[in-house]
């Protein structure tokens, strides 16, 4: 916060996303500051002005399953879980550089992750961090998908992704194939409460891949909770597990 980008350095044209190419994403951020720092669900979006007080361009960043955020040189999070353990210069995808104070940069050798000039925010489903039974009827209601697509669905929800919908369903014994808009009320409720407990509390052990459920997804694995061999199946794209015992 507070400081003025003197340096953008884009190398990777895949890496930006939207409509900006590196020029246009260059000339719209050198020389603004740094005013705002926000987030809804995956996206992480950094405010920036002019020093005359006008209002500047938003920058979107995206991390996917390898990025890491490094400032001064310093990553916030040490090692991710799917990805590698070295560092090499060429993984720095996106930087910037303030005026005699360090460095902001993006680190990501699988390239799952993105910068995007002006997102638009508006189209992200309330945050799964502080989900309300209201925003989660809404999301759901009247829907005939499967309801871990529904729980994927970043318009519908932010924030969740492949192993957190996996583990908050089965924690709530809520079959992931099961229609979207079939829940009761009580269930409804059930979710919502499971979805911002699940998420905070895997935050705060490190990780979507610290669940419960986590250590027996794999094939042949039994649920923790019952024994029961879980089920694997592929919903909304994504490899999905459950328990046919206590998921109904």
């Amino acid at each position: 916060m507070g400081r003025t980008v003197s340096a953008v350095c884009a190398p990777d044209d895949w890496f930006i996303k939207g409509w900006a190419d590196a020029a246009a994403l260059i000339l719209a951020v050198e020389g603004q500051t740094v005013v705002g720092v926000r987030r809804t669900g995956k996206l992480l979006m950094m405010d920036f002005g002019h020093l005359d007080g006008r209002a500047g361009v938003v920058l979107g960043l995206r991390f996917g399953m390898t990025g890491r955020l490094v400032v001064d040189d310093r990553a916030a999070i040490e090692k991710l879980e799917y990805s590698s353990a070295r560092v090499l210069p060429e993984w720095r995808r996106f930087e910037l550089g303030f005026d005699g104070r360090g460095t902001l940069a993006i680190v990501d050798p699988r390239r799952l992750g993105g910068v995007e000039l002006d997102p638009d925010d508006s189209r992200l489903g309330p945050d799964a961090f502080g989900l309300e039974v209201e925003q989660l009827v809404a999301a759901l209601e009247g829907s005939r998908t499967a309801l871990k697509a529904r729980l994927l669905d970043q318009h519908r929800v932010a924030g969740l992704g492949n192993l957190l919908v996996d583990e908050i369903l089965w924690r709530t014994g809520l079959d992931p194939a099961r229609p979207a808009g079939a829940l009761t009320g009580a269930e409804q409720e059930r979710l919502a409460r499971a979805v911002t407990s699940t998420v905070a509390e895997l935050a705060e052990r490190g990780g979507s891949h610290t669940g419960d459920l986590h250590q027996a997804r794999v094939r042949g694995g039994s649920c923790p909770r019952d024994g029961e061999s879980l089920q694997r199946r592929t919903i909304g794209g994504r490899t999905t597990y459950s328990c046919p015992q206590h998921q109904g």
